[in-house]
């Protein structure tokens, strides 16, 4: 079954620095987590140019950083400043420790970005940082960027995650990657897909929970991220951000998603024929 996920509503912009979080585990009908399995959760991260993210330390995320355009300037304590760009990836396994500062400068282009938080296997493993330059994409093709530790992807992360991006052309229909007893989810970053009869504009997402194969069509030039998982790996819910405290629970989710529905159903029954306009 393929459950289809609006704009996220987790937005905030903290001057310069905007982020749309998107929790692939909220899609659920029911949900009972913020994440998936070991996928906390995909955010859409916006840097002005001169916007600097001061030195912060992740505990216990693992964390891949995908720019398709822009600029995003790294500093750590470890392996000192790195640059990443859409000829580049990086992924931080924070571990039991890991401190960053992240910035834009005066003269770079905006910056809009995802970084990904995966729930790692185990508690407090040993920090690292993997960053290098990644394949030209081709239209049409999936890009395999990441995996779980030991696969042939280039990157790895430290649980069963694996992510591809692709680069559509309007019209072009491909399939998504699939694995048997993994589920998928996928996010368009831009641009506008169909699957299984459903479409899915700029910042939609979707979730199918089995390893079904799954196809899609470009209703335009469009840019979609995609991740294959296991729903039922071990994982630690401790990530200084995957996991934060702040996040609210899912009964609170459930309570909004109600009330959104309450008020579609005041548009569509009552509201219009009385004349009156709610946004």
């Amino acid at each position: 079954m393929l459950i289809k996920g609006e704009r996220t509503f987790v937005v905030r912009d903290m001057g310069g620095f905007i982020v749309h979080i998107n929790m692939p585990g909220w899609l659920q009908h029911k949900p009972t987590d913020h994440g998936h399995g070991p996928l906390a959760m995909v955010v859409e991260s916006i840097l002005h140019p001169g916007r600097v993210i001061a030195m912060h330390e992740h505990r216990n995320d693992e964390i891949i950083s995908w720019v398709p355009a822009g600029v995003m300037r790294h500093e750590d304590k470890i392996t000192g400043r790195l640059i990443t760009d859409r000829n580049s990836l990086m992924v931080m396994n924070a571990g039991r420790s890991f401190w960053h500062s992240e910035e834009t400068l005066q003269s770079d282009p905006p910056l809009r970005m995802l970084q990904v938080l995966v729930r790692p296997s185990a508690m407090d493993l040993e920090p690292k940082i993997q960053h290098g330059s990644i394949p030209p994409a081709e239209p049409n093709q999936w890009r395999h960027l990441v995996g779980p530790e030991g696969s042939k992807a280039p990157f790895y992360v430290r649980n069963a995650v694996d992510f591809f991006d692709i680069r559509l052309e309007a019209d072009a229909v491909v399939g998504f990657p699939h694995m048997p007893g993994r589920d998928l989810y996928f996010h368009v970053f831009s641009g506008s897909v169909v699957a299984d009869g459903q479409k899915f504009d700029e910042r939609e997402q979707g979730l199918l929970l089995s390893g079904a194969p799954l196809t899609m069509m470009a209703k335009s030039s469009s840019v979609v991220v995609a991740f294959v998982l296991d729903p039922h790996a071990p994982v630690v819910r401790r990530g200084t951000v995957g996991d934060h405290r702040k996040i609210p629970p899912p009964i609170v989710i459930r309570a909004v998603r109600g009330w959104k529905r309450l008020q579609r159903l005041w548009l569509e029954n009552w509201g219009f024929r009385q004349g009156v306009f709610w946004k």
